[in-house]
């Protein structure tokens, strides 16, 4: 997954501008105006006009750039887990093997995900916003990490470091083991299991996986 700390955003709501940083461009500021929002009442109560007061522009200038609030969540998850991603990318071993740093990384980020208070927010108060994503179709950030996956996968096969067999669909495998992960690890948490144990054993399920 190397190569995404070196894609720049192919689009302006793609961008992985971090909350409390200076906002690249005016949509970033509307895009942070719109996380505070969600943060503080959640996806429901917040509207267009709302975001256009915290941002202190009109609300025509919110509505010329997203005609609804859907849209603009769509595009505030791209940047939010793009972010995620990048950050958990970027602290990986660059000496390591391929197939030590795709674990590395999925698992991280994993770990990362459960962790982000926007996603944390989101499945506490708006679960159902997640439904689409996992049920009807594939966002954007799934996409990109897919595309990413999908070429460390490639390059373990030639190194020989991961199984043969059709990189897409081992990349979209490992995905769909991960999405358990983040979202029902707190599920399987008690006093006999703790969530460091069950990142353990995504690491070991994930390796095995990959094993040639």
């Amino acid at each position: 997954m190397t190569s995404l700390r070196h894609n720049g955003p192919e689009k302006p709501d793609q961008t992985d501008t971090q909350p409390g940083t200076q906002p690249d461009s005016p949509r970033d500021g509307y895009l942070d105006a719109a996380r505070a929002c969600i943060l503080d009442v959640g996806w429901r109560r917040t509207t267009l006009t709302e975001v256009a007061r915290r941002a202190g522009v009109s609300r025509m200038t919110i509505y010329r750039t997203w005609a609804d609030m859907p849209k603009l969540l769509g595009d505030l998850m791209t940047r939010e887990w793009a972010g995620v991603v990048a950050a958990t990318v970027a602290g990986e071993d660059p000496d390591a093997p391929t197939v030590d740093r795709l674990v590395a990384d999925v698992v991280g980020t994993v770990r990362s995900l459960r962790e982000n208070e926007l996603f944390v927010r989101i499945v506490e108060l708006d679960p159902e916003l997640l439904l689409p994503y996992l049920l009807s179709r594939r966002g954007r950030s799934q996409d990109a990490i897919l595309a990413l996956t999908t070429e460390q996968v490639r390059a373990g096969q030639a190194e020989g470091t991961i199984r043969a067999g059709n990189p897409v669909a081992i990349a979209r495998g490992l995905l769909l083991a991960a999405h358990g992960f983040v979202l029902s690890a707190h599920t399987m948490v008690d006093d006999d299991v703790t969530e460091d144990e069950l990142d353990a054993e995504l690491t070991t399920l994930l390796t095995r996986a990959l094993a040639p």
